[in-house]
């Protein structure tokens, strides 16, 4: 019977995840909050201007649902699961995709040009939001992948 603990921090990696694809699925629909129009949407969320088309939003949704049911489900079944080892690859994949984008977030912090008018959204909410959840989505996504020991179901 296998057992239905889930690690918290596999759950908090997924619901990060999860927030994510909804916010690219709601701009997808032509929204734009939390910014006034698209331009301003992209300046604050990427510092730098590109659309948010459904051709553009929707892949990343996709791919952030596949990441987030990835991390799941490696912590739900065991390595020694038919695809335990390629969920453990695909755990490492998402955390070496969110410290990318923690390295480019603290290069942008140390003056990097991205783009962004001084003093746009970006500027603030790079260093105070989105670099240190990519660092520590990172750091939960490789201790995740590295566990041996896991806090998964497991066939007894």
């Amino acid at each position: 019977m296998p057992n239905r603990r889930t690690n918290p921090v596999a759950i908090a990696v997924a619901a990060v995840l999860g927030a994510d694809a909804l916010l690219h699925l709601y701009w997808a629909t032509g929204a734009t909050w939390p910014a006034s129009d698209e331009r301003s949407l992209s300046y604050g969320v990427l510092g730098y201007d590109v659309s948010f088309a459904p051709p553009v939003v929707l892949p990343l949704a996709v791919l952030l649902l596949t990441a987030a049911g990835v991390v799941l489900a490696r912590v739900r079944l065991s390595l020694n699961h038919r695809w335990g080892k390629l969920l453990q690859l695909g755990t490492l994949a998402v955390g070496i995709g969110m410290a990318a984008r923690g390295l480019a977030g603290i290069g942008w912090m140390m003056g990097l040009d991205v783009g962004a008018p001084d003093g746009s959204a970006f500027h603030w909410l790079n260093p105070i939001v989105y670099t240190p959840l990519c660092v520590a989505l990172a750091v939960a996504c490789l201790h995740i992948a590295r566990s041996r020991t896991e806090d998964v179901a497991r066939v007894r």
